[in-house]
C-alpha cells in the first residue's frame, strides 16, 4: 500500500513530508524487527524514545517513519500528535478493517477477564461459530493455540492477529481488555458488537493514579460505542458504569437486573443456577465463578444465542488453565493453583474454597514487585482473615527485594485468625504448605496461576510454575511416606 494512500484521512496525521508514493509491506514499532518496506511507528516510551533509533531502522530499509516531531533522515516522514495513537487506526485500514467483518466481544474489569472470555468462546463454539481468542493465558487463532506476551497486545499486532482470524476461518474473537490497552490506544479502531463488564477492585495503582483513574481507563472501553454493552451491577463501579450508559445488566446476588442468578447451589463438581426458566450449569465452583458464567450467558444471548445452546456450551466449558486448577497427585488433600493477585480475588478464592473444605484451609501467596504497594497489606489481612495457616512468600520480586515485599504483605495478616509462616523462597513455602496438610485440608497456591516463570531484577525469569511446583513437592512427600 502507498503511503499518502494508508494516511489519507486518518485523524491525528498532521502531515507527509517526503515521498508520499512509497510502498508500504509492513508496519512496525519495534527497531529490530523494522526491515525493508516498514513504517517504523517512533513511539515515545516510559524508558525508550522510537525516534533514537530513527537512523538505525532507516540504514536497515525501513520506507518511513510516523514521527512526532520531523527528524533530520533520509526517509519519508508522517509527522502525528501522538504516534502510539497513531498506531491502531493506521494498523487496522492497513490490515483491512478486519474487526469490521470479525465478531467482537470485549470483556474488561479487574477479576474474571480471562474465564469469562473462555466461556464465552466455549458458547459461540457450540452455536458453531468459529471463535478466536486473545487473553491473559493463552490467544486462539483459527482453532490453534498460541502463547501471548500480554493481555491486550500492541495494536499493530492485535490487528494483524484480526485478519489471520478471518484467514483461518474464525468470525468471532472474544477478547480481554486491559485497562493498559485502553489507556495507551491499543484498543483503538476495534468495532466492538459487544463490550462486558465484571468488576472493578483494587489493582494496577502503579499505573493509575487512583480507583478513579483506573474506572475512567476501563469506561473507555464502552466510551467506543459498542453494540451492546452488559455489566455485572454487584459491582459498585459496575452500578455506576450502569447508571451512566445504556447498558444490559446482570446479578449474580439475585439482585433486580436484566439477568439474574436464582436458587444457586454448589457441589464439588461446580455450581448450577437459574435464570429465568433456563437451568445453567458450570463446571467452575465458587461464587464469583458464577458471576463469570452469568456474564458470559448473559452477551452470548444479546448476541443471539439461544438459551439451551448457551447452557450446552457453559456445561462443556473445562476449568482455565491456572484458575482454581486442582492439583492431583493422589494425596488426601486438596491442591488448587490460582492466579489470584489481589485483595479482592484473593478473597474470593479463599472462600471459594472453605466451602469445599472438611479441614483446614491452608494458603500460599505473596505480592508481585514494582507493583501497586498498597495492596499489599490488604492481600495479607485477607488471607490471614480466612486461612487456617497462611504461608506469605515470593511472587513476582522484579526489582524489589522479595524479604521486603513479604513483610509488607505479612503486616496485614497480623492479628487474623490465621497462623502466619513466612518463607521468602517460593517453592519451600509450597513445600511447607503441603507438608502441613493432612487429610481433608485444602493448599491453595495464588498468585501466579497459569505462569510459568518468575520474575526478578533486570528481567531475569526463572522457570517456575506453580503447578508443577506442587507436583515436584507432593512426590517427594509421597516417597518420603
Amino acid at each position: 500500500m502507498r503511503l499518502d494512500q494508508l494516511v489519507a484521512g486518518v485523524p491525528g496525521v498532521d502531515r507527509v513530508v517526503g515521498d508520499g508514493a512509497v510502498e508500504i509491506t509492513k508496519l512496525a514499532y519495534d527497531s529490530r524487527k523494522a526491515g525493508p518496506g516498514a513504517l517504523f511507528f517512533c513511539v515515545v516510551g516510559a524508558k525508550r524514545d522510537g525516534h533514537d533509533f530513527a537512523l538505525d531502522v532507516v540504514e536497515a530499509g525501513a520506507a518511513a517513519l510516523v514521527v512526532e516531531r520531523e527528524l533530520v533522515v533520509d526517509a519519508p516522514q508522517v509527522v502525528v500528535a501522538d504516534a502510539r495513537a497513531a498506531m491502531a487506526p493506521l494498523a487496522a485500514r492497513f490490515e483491512g478493517d478486519p474487526t469490521a467483518e470479525l465478531r467482537v466481544i470485549g470483556v474488561t474489569g479487574t477479576n474474571g477477564k480471562t474465564t469469562t472470555a473462555f466461556l464465552i468462546r466455549e458458547i459461540l463454539e457450540a452455536a458453531r461459530i468459529q471463535c478466536g481468542l486473545l487473553g491473559t493465558v493463552k490467544q486462539i487463532v483459527g482453532e490453534v493455540e498460541e502463547e501471548v506476551e500480554r493481555t491486550t497486545p500492541e495494536a499493530i499486532d492485535l490487528q494483524a492477529t484480526f485478519r489471520r482470524m478471518l484467514r483461518s476461518g474464525d468470525r468471532a474473537c472474544a477478547m480481554e481488555v486491559s485497562s493498559h490497552a485502553l489507556v495507551l490506544h491499543r484498543a483503538d479502531a476495534i468495532h466492538f458488537e459487544l463490550a462486558l463488564f465484571t468488576n472493578l477492585t483494587q489493582d494496577h495503582l502503579d499505573f493509575h493514579a487512583g480507583m478513579e483513574d483506573y474506572f475512567r481507563a476501563k469506561r473507555k472501553l464502552f466510551e467506543r460505542e459498542p453494540e451492546t454493552a452488559v455489566v455485572n451491577v454487584d459491582d459498585p463501579y459496575g452500578a455506576r458504569l450502569a447508571g451512566e450508559i445504556d447498558c444490559v445488566t446482570f446479578s449474580a446476588e439475585g439482585a433486580a437486573a436484566d439477568y439474574s442468578a436464582r436458587d444457586v447451589s454448589f457441589d464439588a463438581g461446580g455450581a448450577e443456577f437459574s435464570v429465568g426458566e433456563t437451568r445453567l450449569r458450570t463446571r467452575l465452583p465458587g461464587h464469583f465463578n458464577v458471576a463469570n458464567a452469568l456474564g458470559a450467558y448473559a452477551a452470548a444471548r444479546e448476541l443471539g444465542i439461544a438459551a439451551d445452546t448457551a447452557a450446552a456450551g457453559l456445561a462443556r466449558a473445562a476449568r482455565v488453565p491456572g484458575r482454581f486448577e486442582p492439583v492431583d497427585e493422589g494425596q488426601e488433600f486438596a491442591v488448587l493453583v490460582d492466579y489470584a493477585h489481589t485483595p479482592d480475588s484473593v478473597e474470593n478464592v479463599l472462600r471459594a474454597a472453605r466451602r469445599l473444605t472438611s479441614g483446614r484451609l491452608i494458603s500460599v501467596f505473596g505480592a508481585g514487585g514494582d507493583r501497586d504497594r498498597d495492596k499489599r497489606p490488604k492481600m495479607g489481612r485477607a488471607g490471614g482473615e480466612l486461612s487456617d495457616l497462611a504461608v506469605i512468600t515470593s511472587d513476582n520480586p522484579r526489582s524489589e527485594d522479595p524479604a521486603t515485599i513479604v513483610a509488607e504483605v505479612a503486616a496485614g495478616a497480623e492479628g487474623q485468625a490465621a497462623t502466619v509462616e513466612i518463607e521468602v523462597d517460593r517453592r519451600a513455602a509450597i513445600a511447607l504448605a503441603l507438608a502441613a496438610a493432612g487429610p481433608g485440608d485444602t493448599v491453595v497456591i495464588a498468585g501466579k496461576g497459569h505462569e510459568q516463570g518468575q520474575e526478578f531484577a533486570d528481567g531475569r525469569k526463572v522457570p517456575f510454575d506453580d503447578r508443577e511446583v506442587a507436583r515436584e513437592e507432593l512426590a517427594k512427600l509421597a516417597g518420603s511416606a
